[in-house]
């Protein structure tokens, strides 16, 4: 659920959002109506753009907050000195853990396919960018919650597109 009029669209079997010619005004996600647990999520991720700040990401174990654009949980980063981060959208509004640059510089392939992997059993979160990986997280906190929606993000910002493909979602049994 999202946009689906004026934000996101689907071009060549790709999930697209935003627009080369036009600002992203605001963050935009298009959302699971499912909440998942525990999972292995495997997907590629382009970003196109060239002006100032792009970046956009995938959101997990995440909620749409009540009357707002916004959504609140874990983001799987991805964006020039971003890519391969974890980030808390919404909560804590900080980055949780993020790949050294020796690390990031093996695992990026700016303006190209990127293939990303989340995998999130229990309290611990590990992400990989392009088979490196960037991200091995463990929650310290216990009430935070360890279910919820995946959301694709486009970012408020310059011009640019972000494409999405080849999602496979595996649930992973409880630890």
């Amino acid at each position: 659920e999202g946009d689906t009029r004026g934000v996101w669209r689907i071009d060549n079997g790709e999930i697209v959002a935003g627009m080369l010619g036009r600002k992203q005004e605001k963050n935009d996600f298009l959302c699971t109506t499912r909440r998942y647990g525990n999972f292995d999520l495997r997907l590629k991720i382009k970003l196109v753009g060239t002006e100032g700040f792009v970046n956009s990401g995938i959101q997990f174990r995440s909620e749409r907050i009540p009357n707002d654009h916004e959504v609140i949980g874990y983001q799987a980063d991805f964006g020039a000195g971003y890519d391969g981060a974890l980030y808390d959208e919404s909560r804590r509004k900080r980055m949780l853990a993020k790949p050294t640059p020796e690390v990031l510089k093996q695992a990026e392939r700016p303006g190209e396919w990127n293939d990303y992997r989340i995998r999130a059993e229990g309290r611990r979160i590990r992400l990989w960018l392009n088979g490196v990986q960037t991200v091995d997280y463990t929650e310290p906190e216990a009430d935070i919650a360890q279910r919820g929606k995946f959301g694709l993000q486009v970012h408020a910002g310059p011009p640019m597109e972000v494409r999405y493909k080849d999602l496979k979602i595996v649930e992973l049994g409880k630890k």
